[in-house]
């Protein structure tokens, strides 16, 4: 039994002369199953009820717990009337079905909570139209999808919890409509994230996406996230990260990517126009070096450091890009080698550069640059150079 159970239990029992006529008034309506507080403050806990009580419940209600019951569908306006409510518990019911506008009619409640169900899938539109909600607690069940628009026109959110489920899938527009979310918690082993997952969520506080295994990371991937305080990305299988993976990003003010493995970073373009604050490259690990000609990162403030690299030919080409961060002497103490296996670990400031030979392909490149540089020749050399070519060949021919 709950405290609120037992609190109103003992008051009948222990002091019978405080239950008035006006406390029995009150009481009413109250279904046989609940425990009826106040006219605000209604709990149906472990009641055994197998519909919601609707029309038994005071219209006045601002607090309503319906936890431990048997409620397998949630009905569209399951709770159209109670406009007074404030806080609804659904927890431990075997919810396996939300239909659409299930919460239609609400327009005071600020938090829902629906934990520890068998739901498995967050319909369309199953909690659309809630304007003045602050949070939705949706961990420990089993969700494995979130559909498009399942939170179409759902503004003013401030926490939006899915943690503990086994989603493996972001599907498009899932998160569309939110507008002003201060925290959005995901779960952990995210493998796909579908074209234009996050497409119309604006202004989000904070947003961490951690434990994921993606196969890599495109220019669609992240697109339609704007505003955002802190947005991290961590402890992440992230594959391949592709030359626009970033390009949609805007107006972020601190872009963290922390302890991920990266096999290939094939670019990174952040300009000015992206307005990123800060960008934290910290305690990765990347298999292969990328060119310093792919990356171009124009922020505010550029933190790499921890990270591991392969210690290879390829290093001099690290060395002159941009993640040497102006200061080629902190970035090989705060980096680190990742191979060859007798410099795992090692801070890169260890090797000897010396001895170390530019790939064959950086020193073919650099060969191709300077050529092209010098190859600025007028209109008028050419014509000289061509006539003294064919002046020679025509002498040799006389000859």
């Amino acid at each position: 039994m709950h405290p609120e159970e037992c609190l109103a239990v003992y008051i009948i029992i222990l002091c019978p002369t405080l239950v008035t006529p006006n406390l029995l008034e009150s009481q009413v309506p109250c279904p046989t199953e609940c425990i009826c507080l106040s006219q605000t403050q209604v709990l149906c806990n472990s009641g055994g009820l197998r519909e919601i009580p609707l029309k038994l419940l005071p219209i006045t209600v601002e607090h309503l717990s319906l936890t431990k019951n048997h409620f397998p569908v949630i009905r569209s306006d399951s709770f159209a009337g109670l406009k007074h409510l404030k806080k609804l518990s659904l927890d431990g019911n075997n919810i396996s079905l939300i239909k659409p506008f299930a919460f239609r009619g609400l327009p005071r409640l600020r938090e829902l909570s629906i934990q520890q169900t068998p739901l498995t899938t967050v319909p369309r539109f199953a909690f659309a139209g809630l304007q003045n909600i602050t949070s939705i607690i949706l961990s420990h069940n089993r969700i494995k999808q979130v559909e498009s628009y399942a939170f179409a026109g759902t503004t003013n959110l401030k926490i939006l919890v899915l943690t503990n489920n086994p989603i493996v899938k972001l599907e498009s527009n899932s998160f569309s409509g939110l507008i002003g979310v201060d925290r959005l918690a995901f779960p952990s082993g995210i493998r796909t994230i579908e074209a234009d997952a996050f497409n119309g969520l604006d202004t989000v506080n904070h947003l961490k996406l951690s434990f994921m295994d993606l196969p890599g990371v495109e220019e669609s991937t992240f697109r339609g996230l704007t505003n955002i305080g802190v947005f991290s990305i961590q402890e992440s299988d992230l594959g391949t990260i592709e030359s626009d993976a970033f390009n949609s990003l805007s107006n972020i003010k601190t872009l963290n990517v922390l302890n991920n493995k990266i096999d290939l970073i094939l670019g990174i373009n952040i300009t000015q126009e992206h307005n990123i604050g800060v960008l934290r490259f910290q305690g990765n690990h990347i298999l292969e070096i990328p060119k310093s000609e792919t990356l171009n990162i124009i922020v505010n403030k550029l933190i790499i450091k921890s990270n591991h690299f392969p210690c290879d030919c390829h290093i001099h080409n690290l060395l002159e890009g941009p993640f040497a961060n102006g200061s080629m002497s902190e970035f090989i103490s705060d980096n680190y080698c990742i191979s060859p296996l007798e410099m795992n670990g090692r801070p890169i400031s260890h090797l000897d550069f010396d001895s170390i030979v530019r790939c064959q392909e950086d020193v073919t490149r650099e060969n191709l640059e300077a050529s092209r540089d010098s190859s600025n020749v007028s209109p008028n050399e050419i014509i000289e150079i061509t006539y003294w070519i064919c002046l020679l060949c025509l002498l040799l021919k006389l000859n």
